[in-house]
C-alpha cells in the first residue's frame, strides 16, 4: 500500500510539472503584454512598463488624431519637401509632388507604414505639425497612456516612447475606430499618385493579416534600430478579444513567431486565459477604460 502511495505521488508531481510546462509562455520580444479585452485582465506580460521606442506603432494614434479632427476624408494632400525623412534618411515610393486623398494617405500609413503619408498628415493637421503633435500627447493622457511621449507623427524618432501596458491601451482604443480597423487590416492597396511612376502597390507590413489561421480586428508594426521590431494587435483566439503587445523583437521573424505563440499558448491553455486569478492578472490594465466610438 506504501509502494502504491508512493508512486501515485510520483506520478502526480510529473503530471503537475508537464502541465506547468504546457503553461509556460516563452516570448522572445524584450517586453510584451497580452491582455483580454472582454474581461480588462493582463493575461501575461514581460517588462511591460519599462519606457521604449515604439517605431511606427506611432501611427495608431496619427491615426486617431485625424480620425477625432472629422477632417475632410476626400481632400487632396501634395507631399512636399517638408514630408521627407530627414531623421532616419529612408526612402519613399511617393516622390515630392504624389497627390493622394487624406484617406489614402492614412490608409498607406495604416497598412503599410508609409512615413510620408503620415508626415503628410500631421503637417496638413490644423495648427500644423506642432498641434498635431499636441493632440497626440493630450490623447495619450486622456486613454491612461501615463509613461507615453510623442514627438512627431512617424514613428522615425526615437524619442516616441512608450510601455507595453500603454500601448495595450492604444490598441484598446483604436479597436474603436472603423476605419483603423478596415485600413490597419487590408492586405493590399493601390494608389495613383499623379506623377509618371503610374499605380502604385502597397502590402500590408504585417503577414498574419493574410493568414486564415488569425482573425485580426486591428495591427500595427513597427521598426528602428533603437525600438527593434514591434508588433501591436487587437485579435480574436478562442472566441475572446485579446490585445497582443510585442515590442524590441530581436530577429526579423521573432514578433510573427512570438504572435503564433501566444496564440497557441491561448488555445491550449483557454482556463488560463479566461477564468484564471493569478497574480498578473490582478493588475487591472485599464485604469480609466477609454470612451469608444464607433462612429469613425
Amino acid at each position: 500500500m506504501k509502494q502504491i502511495f508512493i508512486l501515485s505521488c510520483i506520478l502526480f508531481f510529473y503530471a503537475n510539472s508537464s502541465l506547468a510546462q504546457n503553461n509556460n509562455l516563452d516570448i522572445k520580444s524584450q517586453a510584451a503584454l497580452i491582455f483580454n479585452a472582454k474581461n480588462e485582465h493582463v493575461i501575461y506580460d514581460k517588462n511591460a512598463d519599462k519606457v521604449m521606442p515604439i517605431a511606427s506603432i506611432t501611427k495608431l494614434m496619427t491615426a486617431i488624431i485625424i480620425l477625432d479632427a472629422r477632417l475632410p476624408p476626400n481632400e487632396i494632400i501634395t507631399i512636399e519637401n517638408a514630408d521627407v525623412d530627414k531623421l532616419k534618411y529612408t526612402t519613399s515610393r511617393l516622390p515630392v509632388g504624389s497627390k493622394l486623398s487624406r484617406h489614402e494617405l492614412l490608409k498607406l500609413a495604416l497598412m503599410s507604414s508609409e512615413n510620408r503619408a503620415a508626415a503628410a498628415l500631421g503637417r496638413t493637421y490644423p495648427g500644423g505639425a506642432k498641434a498635431f503633435v499636441n493632440a497626440m500627447n493630450i490623447k495619450a493622457k486622456q486613454i491612461g497612456m501615463s509613461n507615453s511621449q510623442f514627438v512627431e507623427p512617424t514613428g522615425l524618432s526615437s524619442s516616441n516612447v512608450a510601455t507595453a501596458r500603454d500601448l495595450a491601451k492604444l490598441a484598446a482604443t483604436s479597436n474603436g475606430y472603423a476605419v483603423i480597423r478596415e485600413f490597419s487590416t487590408a492586405f493590399q492597396h493601390s494608389v495613383s499618385p499623379g506623377n509618371k511612376r503610374g499605380q502604385l502597390q502597397y502590402v500590408n507590413s504585417n503577414s498574419l493579416v493574410r493568414s486564415q489561421n488569425w482573425t485580426i480586428d486591428v495591427s500595427k508594426t513597427g521598426y528602428l534600430n533603437e525600438a527593434g521590431r514591434c508588433l501591436v494587435m487587437h485579435t480574436k483566439i478562442s472566441g475572446q478579444p485579446v490585445v497582443i503587445v510585442l515590442l524590441n523583437s530581436w530577429g526579423k521573424n521573432t514578433r510573427i513567431g512570438d504572435a503564433n505563440r501566444v496564440k497557441k499558448w491561448i488555445e491550449s491553455n483557454q482556463v488560463i486565459s479566461r477564468h484564471s486569478k493569478t497574480e498578473s492578472d490582478q493588475r487591472i490594465l485599464l485604469t480609466a477604460k477609454p470612451s469608444l466610438s464607433n462612429n469613425h
